[in-house]
């Protein structure tokens, strides 16, 4: 499956516009992360827990998103884009998304 932040792919030309490809994943907080969050914010720096869960959660999300794309039939993913959002006081929600088309 090839992927692309952008609305093209170099070299292919675009045959069909099929759908939205998309893929999510909810995380929580583990309490003995923010334990030790708590320490580092006040210290200052990268918060290296958390930038592990959200790069493991990101991979999900792309993941599921190709799955959907070749559910659909898709060759490719273009416009690639994330979102984040909280959905409780510890919960995370990734949702990677772009447009599934066919390619020449």
């Amino acid at each position: 499956m090839i992927l692309s932040s952008v609305d093209f792919i170099p070299g292919r030309e675009i045959i069909e516009v099929i759908d939205i490809a998309r893929g999510s994943t909810v995380r929580a907080r583990h309490l003995g992360r923010d334990f030790t969050a708590v320490f580092k914010s006040v210290a200052g720096g990268e918060i290296s827990e958390y930038t592990k869960l959200l790069a493991g959660a990101r991979e999900q999300a792309i993941e599921r998103m190709i799955a959907d794309a070749e559910r659909l039939g898709a060759d490719a993913v273009i416009n690639v884009r994330f979102m984040t959002s909280s959905v409780m006081n510890t919960l995370s929600e990734v949702l990677a998304y772009g447009t599934a088309v066919k390619l020449k």
